[in-house]
């Protein structure tokens, strides 16, 4: 069973905390993690389809996990549903 590394921990505790987009979460990842904005979002998208992060917190990968369905279906013009 895979565990979460303390970066993957401290990703997911700086996106709960930092729930919306802005420049000043896009300061702080450069400044906190040395990454930029795509890189992040590239790496949390990732992380959130682990069980891992699943277990490690529920509410918030489920958060995510819908958010970037609906995102993905509103791209691509179909149903949320369809894109789980």
């Amino acid at each position: 069973m895979m565990e979460l590394t303390e970066l993957e921990l401290q990703l997911l505790a700086f996106e709960e905390s930092h729930p919306q987009h802005t420049r000043a979460k896009e300061d702080l990842l450069r400044r906190e993690f040395g990454l930029t904005s795509a890189r992040y979002y590239q790496t949390l998208s990732t992380l959130i389809d682990t069980p891992a992060a699943l277990r490690a917190n529920p509410l918030l990968v489920r958060r995510l996990q819908q958010r970037r369905d609906e995102m993905r279906a509103r791209r691509f013009g179909t149903s949320a549903r369809l894109a789980q």
